[in-house]
């Protein structure tokens, strides 16, 4: 494509191609100045933005690619506050200033977590042993307290058990007695005042007692009772090697989670003590604060180019076409 590198400082500046085309060379020259200048700066917050969402947010290759173009968008954004402004203000230059003097700060302060990684993880090793201690007494308590609990449960079920067993080894069988009714026939003679003998048939209920031997019912309660022990032992045998494991687990788990702010204070007590470390942070700070300034600088005392003369002489004619247009309407 013809222009291509002129098309893309347009597309990236906010310049009218077409304007640019019509305008003179140093028109077109001022666009490919401030397209190196934002892809300098657009590379390194790209690469500070990917570093930053990878190490510390924790959503993968693809996440830290779109934190890289967020970072590249939010920058090509600000910079074009100054390149588009016609007639800046001192309030747009103070501004600015201070947006990049944030922002030098910000990316130095990540860039030097990148070149003191080395440091920082073996400071980091101290603090992870000071979180430990810390955390290790509390998570190993309630381990133990579980596990006293646990094994008063067992005991009282042992117990259980042991007088069930007591109990049956005393009594295997029931009793169990059946009342049974028989009615029997019975004959009965009843004389009476005469002397006259009547006999009349009678039937009696007859009741007997039969006992019959059943197996103890308390025997159908042994197999639940021991199918609950062993839950509990096998839940006891999970909570022993818990302990057994935690220092290392709490180290595992702790390590694993990178904290931004817990890294940014160890950062700081290096540069603190170090005036080797302090003096690349203040390198690293003035590069970033320098690239910041760069389009600032060339916009600072800038005369006005044939581009914005084209582009103020568009709005004079359009104001006057406005001005025409409601003179006529009013009259």
């Amino acid at each position: 494509m013809k222009n291509w590198w002129l098309r893309l400082g347009c597309f990236l500046s906010g310049y009218n191609y077409a304007i640019v085309m019509r305008s003179s060379e140093v028109a077109a020259i001022k666009v490919k100045q401030n397209i190196s200048a934002l892809l300098i700066v657009c590379i390194i917050w790209a690469s500070v933005g990917y570093v930053f969402t990878n190490r510390y947010l924790d959503i993968g290759i693809l996440g830290s690619i779109v934190g890289a173009m967020v970072a590249c968008t939010i920058i090509v954004q600000i910079e074009r506050q100054i390149i588009l402004s016609i007639d800046p203000g001192k309030m747009l230059f103070i501004m600015r200033i201070l947006i990049a003097t944030l922002m030098a700060i910000i990316g130095s302060v990540i860039i030097d977590q990148l070149i003191f990684k080395a440091d920082i993880e073996k400071r980091k090793i101290t603090l992870l042993d000071t979180e430990v201690n810390k955390i290790f007494p509390v998570k190993s308590e309630e381990l133990r307290l579980q596990i006293r609990t646990l094994d008063s449960t067992i005991a009282a079920k042992e117990l259980q058990r042991i007088d069930l067993d007591a109990e049956l080894s005393k009594n295997p069988t029931i009793r169990i007695y059946t009342n049974i009714t028989t009615p029997v026939p019975t004959t009965v003679t009843t004389t009476d005042s005469t002397g006259k003998s009547t006999q009349t048939t009678r039937i009696i209920n007859a009741r007997s007692t039969s006992v019959n031997a059943q197996p103890n019912p308390k025997s159908d309660q042994i197999k639940p009772l021991d199918d609950q022990i062993a839950g509990i032992r096998e839940t006891k045998m999970k909570k022993d090697e818990a302990l057994l494991v935690l220092r290392s687990s709490l180290v595992e788990e702790i390590s694993s989670k990178v904290g931004f702010l817990d890294e940014l204070k160890i950062m700081f007590d290096i540069l603190s003590e170090s005036a080797v470390a302090m003096g690349v942070w203040l390198i690293w700070f003035f590069i970033l604060f320098g690239l910041e300034l760069f389009i600032l600088a060339s916009k600072w005392g800038e005369k006005t180019s044939v581009y914005d003369e084209t582009l103020k002489h568009q709005e004079k004619l359009l104001r006057r076409k406005l001005e025409i247009m409601s003179d006529t309407y009013h009259s």
